[in-house]
């Protein structure tokens, strides 16, 4: 089994940002995967691969399983609290393609994918599981989808995530903006000052 990864830019995913008025919960809304075509990576998921995959999923959540996932690619399968930015709230299947809704969360990741949302960034989406790769033909056989990812624009070298928590490591007020993203979840008027410091960082990264 080989860990897959595959990424949808903003524009691919025809992704939607919506706010929820009541509660003011950010969503990205879009396609997730894409079955019966080849893929940026040179692999093709049959219909009925992404369809097992998704309906597992949308079962899990059913359940009143939390499916996490995280801003930027980790190395492994495992997902990572300390990087968690959103929640899959939904999962369904549209013609050969796999759609999924994610509510973004007040972490310190998740404020972070919300600012940048909000200040105009097309972040895109990828799948993260496990499955058998045919060498001679790509086809993709046994898939099992962890999560869903909110990453960077695929063509963009580095991946914008992981330049802009880098960054933020190497400036000189960089850890204070991450604690003040940590004391952001329950206090919003600290959520404003943030939003001021990461669109601020984002402009100094000039990336």
């Amino acid at each position: 089994m080989l860990m897959l990864r595959e990424s949808l830019s903003f524009d691919q995913a025809k992704i939607l940002v919506e706010e929820n008025e009541k509660d003011k919960s950010l969503y990205m809304e879009g396609i997730c995967l894409q079955g019966g075509i080849e893929n940026g990576n040179g692999r093709i998921y049959s219909v009925d691969e992404i369809s097992r995959a998704v309906n597992m999923v949308a079962k899990q959540i059913r359940d009143g399983h939390s499916i996490l996932g995280e801003l930027d690619h980790p190395d492994d399968l495992k997902v990572n609290l300390d990087r968690v930015s959103h929640m899959i709230s939904n999962m369904w299947m549209d013609g050969p393609n796999g759609f999924g809704k994610l509510k973004i969360l007040p972490t310190p990741m998740g404020n972070l994918v919300s600012t940048m949302l909000k200040s105009g960034v097309k972040l895109g989406v990828s799948s993260r599981g496990s499955g058998n790769v045919d060498d001679s033909t790509g086809k993709v056989t046994d898939f099992e989808m962890v999560t869903i990812d909110v990453v960077a624009q695929p063509s963009a070298p580095n991946a914008y995530p992981r330049a802009v928590y880098e960054g933020l490591m190497n400036m000189r007020y960089g850890h204070r903006v991450l604690d003040i993203a940590r004391e952001a979840s329950t206090d919003q008027k600290v959520q404003q000052h943030l939003k001021k410091a990461v669109v601020g960082l984002i402009k100094d990264l000039k990336i």
